[in-house]
């Protein structure tokens, strides 16, 4: 029954545009160029709003077409670091790209429905800031497999492999993400709010609508 209410016209209508967002904001962000080595991830404000607004299984699928643009943009040169990491570790490039991305969506999607009911507003920042430390602690974790490739092109001599990719690497893109998600909260409170009214207000529940008929046709029969 989840499945099926899921995959409604609306829910697929709000998915399309929100996994639109993913692609063209990825593909922007890895045209801006690199704050420190890698791009910076905007596309964590859409996964974010689909996770929160159709579930856990909406910010997985979103987070991992997150990760699919990641990869083909490392495989056509667009992206230097992700290219030069798949070329010596194809398998767990690809594998750490679609994973971290995927986990942060559920991650954001999970944490909101847990808290929701307590609190949606400190619910929405919660699933909002989840995204990118799940998004960069996966990062790093998976890097270090690929110890060896981030030695040879990348660190610096006097430098750890942890170092770069804590402070060079990862540290000013999860600022930027964890900032822009913060301020972001906010708005993506109140269009959750937005849309679930106007989803509220749309078309009846048919039990309700069934209900009502009859009441109706009983008064008109007892005139």
């Amino acid at each position: 029954m989840r499945n099926n209410a899921f995959f409604s016209s609306k829910n697929i209508a709000y998915l399309a545009v929100l996994l639109a967002l993913v692609i063209a904001l990825q593909l922007v962000g890895t045209m801006i160029g690199n704050l420190g080595v890698t791009a910076p991830s905007l596309v964590l404000i859409p996964i974010v709003l689909g996770a929160v607004l159709l579930g856990p299984l909406a910010g997985g699928i979103l987070g991992f077409a997150f990760g699919v643009v990641v990869i083909l943009a490392g495989i056509f040169g667009m992206d230097k670091f992700t290219l030069i990491l798949f070329t010596d570790h194809p398998f767990l490039t690809v594998l750490l790209c679609l994973f971290k991305g995927t986990a942060a969506g559920v991650a954001s999607g999970w944490l909101f429905r847990v808290l929701q009911n307590r609190n949606r507003n400190a619910a929405v920042v919660t699933a909002s800031l989840a995204a990118p430390i799940v998004n960069t602690g996966l990062f790093i974790l998976g890097a270090l497999l690929m110890s060896d490739t981030l030695n040879a092109n990348f660190v610096a001599d006097g430098q750890t492999v942890l170092y770069f990719l804590i402070v060079v690497c990862a540290g000013l893109n999860f600022i930027f993400e964890f900032i822009i998600n913060a301020v972001a909260s906010p708005a993506i409170y109140t269009v959750v709010r937005v849309v679930k009214r106007s989803a509220g207000k749309g078309a009846a529940n048919p039990r309700e609508e069934k209900r009502s008929v009859v009441k109706k046709a009983e008064r008109e029969t007892g005139k």
